[in-house]
């Protein structure tokens, strides 16, 4: 009997503990403040992986804009350099046509700037 009793006390007293208004309030507010913590702190290490990316995404198109910029003025050179070779291409080319038509020679000389120093005799051939 006694050992019924002790079980019946034991048994009572149990779930009379777990069912106690104290006791569910008590470690609810446990429960959910440590849910909450765990939350914010997924929510904080998200949130610096996403910075963490942004600025990452940043840094690389302020790198690719100024590497095409890079690129775009070297091309402009480029670009300059041939067409002033092109230029020069196409005066040669003029001025080379020029040697083989009618008194071509003759104007070729009269093109070129000689400068003779005083102390030379220069000598024409006609």
């Amino acid at each position: 009997m006694i050992f019924s009793e002790k079980y019946q006390v034991l048994n009572l007293s149990k779930p009379f503990y777990k069912n106690s208004f104290l006791h569910k309030k008590y470690f609810r507010s446990v429960f959910i403040n440590r849910q909450l913590k765990q939350e914010n702190f997924v929510s904080l290490i998200f949130l610096i992986i996403k910075i963490s990316f942004s600025l990452l995404a940043i840094i690389s198109l302020i790198k690719l804009g100024y590497s095409s910029k890079v690129r775009l003025t070297r091309l402009r050179e480029i670009e300059d350099s041939f067409l002033y070779e092109k230029y020069r291409f196409n005066v040669l080319t003029n001025k080379f046509d020029d040697l083989f038509s009618s008194e071509g020679e003759q104007r070729f000389m009269k093109d070129q700037d000689q400068i003779i120093s005083r102390d030379i005799i220069r000598v024409i051939w006609r």
